[in-house]
Order: structure tokens, then C-alpha cells, then sequence
């Protein structure tokens, strides 16, 4: 099997993170959500399996850093929403010639390239990874093969819908918990475990952690 194709969805940095508004600036909420961006895309490009990355965005920041990592960007100036843009690096990832596609977030900066191989090794044909988030009911990856295996959700109780999904086509599946996968940032409440993770962990997702102040 070659690599796979993995997918970033990146929302507008000024529309990003509105529900921590109360909690941060919108200077300062603009220039998380970039770093987050950066650092997860730094992550996919260490990680042996991913062959190529695509970033579905219509933010210009997003574009400047996809190039500086040696994405490609997928135009989105509509900002279609989460599971349109998906569909939408699907699309391109099948114009490649992608057998297997990976969707990821451009929130989780804790994201390790080690977890990213061992996620995406030896996986069967066809195949579903339902990767959920540190609560268990939504999703914050998933692995397709083919690319169409299953069609993607996102949002509160996405996790069983995916897993309906896949059982509704018949392909293969597994719920993988990703530990570095699991904790996005929407919350105040996350804001505090990644920081509380940053601390712990020093030196991983540098470029957030600066923003946070760590």
C-alpha cells in the first residue's frame, strides 16, 4: 500500500475558536488557531505513512502555512463547513489516485507522528478508523479506505454515527483511541487540559505553546 493521504480542515483564523471569546482576544484566538495549524502539520510531515497532505481552507494564513510545510491547499472560500471541506480533500485526495485518507483536524497540536504510523499500518482493504475525541462521543480523525468508505460527521455523538455508518456498508472497523488525537481545542475546559499537557510535556507543539504562554 502507498502512503496515505492525509486531509486538514482548517477554518478562517478570525471565525475560529468563537467559543472562547470570553476567555481570549481575537488577536490572540487568530494567532492559535495558526500555530495549531502549524504544529499539526509539522507533526503529519514527520509521520512516515502519510504521503501526502492536503489543507481545506479558505483562510490565507492557512495557505502560507500549508506551503511553508509542503502542503497542498484545497480552496474552500466559502467556508463550507467541516464536513463539506472534508468531502472536499476527499475529492482532490481521489484525483491523486489516493487509496487511503486520513482526516485530521488543525486543532489537536499534541498530535505525535509515531501514533500517526501505528494508526495507519498494515490497515486492510476496506477499512474504517473511528478516532474519537478525549470525551468519546465525537470524532476527531478518521481513517478511510477507500476514501468513500464511509461518508464523514462530525459534531456531538459523531463517534456512534460513524460506527452506525460503517456497520450500515458492511466495512471493516475498529474505534481507535489516538491519545494524541484526543484532546482538540474548543473549550475553555480544553484551553486548561492542553495547557496542563504543554506543562507536562515540554517541547511538544512549540509554536502553541508559545501562544498559550508556556
Amino acid at each position: 500500500m502507498s502512503g496515505a493521504t492525509a486531509v486538514v480542515t482548517v477554518k478562517r483564523f478570525d471565525a475560529a475558536k468563537q467559543r472562547l471569546a470570553g476567555e481570549m482576544e481575537p488577536p490572540r484566538r487568530q494567532a492559535l488557531a495558526a500555530a495549531m495549524a502549524a504544529d499539526v502539520l509539522e507533526a503529519i510531515g514527520a509521520a512516515r505513512s502519510v504521503e501526502r497532505t492536503l489543507v481545506v481552507s479558505g483562510e490565507p494564513g492557512a495557505a502560507e502555512i500549508a506551503a511553508e510545510f509542503g502542503a497542498e491547499i484545497v480552496a474552500d472560500p466559502d467556508d463550507a463547513g467541516h464536513v463539506a471541506a472534508a468531502l472536499m480533500g476527499i475529492a482532490r485526495a481521489e484525483e491523486t489516485g489516493a487509496d487511503t485518507v486520513i482526516l485530521l483536524p488543525g486543532d489537536c497540536p499534541l498530535l505525535d507522528p509515531r501514533e500517526l504510523d501505528r494508526l495507519l499500518t498494515g490497515i486492510p482493504d476496506p477499512y474504517v478508523a473511528i478516532v474519537p475525541d478525549r470525551h468519546g462521543e465525537g470524532t476527531n480523525s478518521l481513517v478511510l479506505r477507500p476514501p468513500r468508505a464511509i461518508v464523514p460527521s462530525y459534531g456531538e455523538g459523531s463517534r456512534a454515527r460513524h460506527v452506525a455508518a460503517a456497520r450500515e456498508t458492511g466495512v471493516p472497523f475498529a474505534v481507535e483511541r489516538i491519545a494524541s488525537l484526543e484532546l482538540d481545542l474548543d473549550t475553555p475546559a480544553d484551553v486548561i487540559a492542553l495547557t496542563r499537557e504543554l506543562e507536562r510535556r515540554r517541547g511538544r507543539a512549540k509554536r502553541t505553546a508559545k501562544v498559550l504562554g508556556i
